[in-house]
């Protein structure tokens, strides 16, 4: 009986580097590397081990510094390490001299969203998005070290454009860039004239951290299947749909997730689905309450949302994943601060009705846990909206 080989690519292996600084200290370091952590496991490799330094400000020429370096250069030979990977985005300078210093292929944070984006991108339209961006973060950090032959080999950080000596020459790459920037416009014309051509229907739009359920909530509330898993990025392109709650129609559209550090580029790239958020009537802002640091991810979104010049819409607080939150009940004698996971449900609630302006829900998209009262939140406001919108059109009602 032959024996079975085993064809399966095997994950690369990476470790993770982070600087304690002026900008951020010890506690977010910790939560941004964890993330860093999940978006290597997203991309395809296995996160080995994490390294951090404590620096006034990032090393210039090498990231960290000399000490830090030799530190994780024996590791990573020791342990036949194929990526390194640092959480804050590279200079062009800082790449090259990490290249070759560990002679492995060096990403960034950027450098890995841009990765997985392309890994995510299904359509013509995220794949030039995607592209355009890859293209823009490349054309400043051209170097020969690995553009030719370890790009045909493939792994992750080199999931295209292009797959050969075609990064060393910049006019062809700034041609590539022209091309894109076109072809984008063009997309972003059929997809104005699709907005337009879905009449007048109240419009709202799902935005938030990713991987925070919104696509598990768009499956509940439009009873259809779309792609969600726990995954960073999961949603790519923008999906809509028609969603009737009692005899009301209004479209509900989902969008790509955001995060810490997103790059400028892929938000540039991404103008006509972060249009969908711009034309929408109400923003349902989804919120993974179980997560410890969904403060921190409120603030990302929000600052996002300012970005692109739509904080003042209408929004709506849907703290989701109710289901997965748990809280640490202090001592009536414990005079230690109080913490975020001190807090109860019933807290949070309280103190978060209590902020002007700030409508919110509580419910669990996967366990359908308050559903109905949100079902019927919406409903409410999509009925308000369209009254004063066509105060003489009253047959739905």
């Amino acid at each position: 009986m032959s024996k079975m080989i085993d064809t399966a690519p095997v994950p690369e292996k990476a470790v993770l580097i982070g600087v304690i600084s002026q900008e951020q200290n010890e506690k977010e370091v910790e939560e941004y590397l964890k993330e860093l952590a999940f978006l290597t496991d997203t991309a395809g490799a296995v996160p080995v081990r994490m390294f951090t330094q404590k620096l006034d400000r990032p090393n210039p020429k090498t990231f960290v510094g000399s000490g830090k370096l030799s530190e994780i250069q024996q590791f990573v030979e020791e342990e036949e390490i194929d990526l390194v990977i640092f959480d804050d985005e590279l200079s062009p300078s800082q790449l090259r001299n990490l290249e070759r210093s560990f002679k492995k292929r060096i990403l960034d944070r950027t450098n890995l969203i841009l990765d997985i984006f392309a890994k995510r991108a299904q359509t013509a339209h995220a794949k030039t998005q995607v592209e355009l961006a890859q293209y823009q973060y490349l054309l400043p950090r051209l170097t020969r070290m690995w553009t030719h032959l370890e790009r045909q080999r493939g792994g992750i950080g080199m999931r295209g454009p292009g797959e050969t000596e075609i990064e060393t020459d910049r006019r062809i790459i700034r041609d590539k860039i022209a091309k894109l920037k076109k072809d984008l416009e063009k997309i972003d014309k059929q997809k104005a004239t699709q907005r337009k051509n879905r009449g007048k229907l109240i419009r709202i739009a799902l935005v938030g951290y990713t991987n925070v359920g919104k696509s598990t909530l768009m499956n509940v509330l439009s009873k259809s299947e779309v792609f969600a898993e726990n995954k960073l990025f999961a949603t790519l392109d923008t999906t809509v749909r028609k969603v009737v709650i009692e005899n009301l129609p209004f479209l509900l559209s989902d969008t790509v997730g955001f995060i810490r550090k997103l790059p400028h580029g892929l938000v540039e790239s991404f103008k006509s689905t972060l249009d969908e958020v711009r034309e929408a009537d109400i923003l349902l802002h989804v919120v993974d309450i179980s997560h410890a640091q969904f403060n921190k991810q409120i603030e990302v979104v929000q600052k996002t949302l300012e970005e692109i010049n739509v904080a003042d819409k209408k929004t709506i607080m849907v703290f989701n994943k109710i289901d997965a939150y748990t809280f640490i009940e202090k001592e009536p004698d414990d005079l230690t601060p109080v913490l975020p996971e001190n807090y109860s449900l019933e807290d949070l609630k309280n103190s978060w009705m209590a902020k002007k302006n700030t409508p919110c829900l509580f419910i669990s998209a996967l366990k359908k846990e308050n559903i109905d009262h949100f079902r019927d939140y919406i409903y409410k406001e999509v009925k308000e909206l369209h009254e004063k919108r066509y105060p003489y059109n009253d047959f739905l009602y």
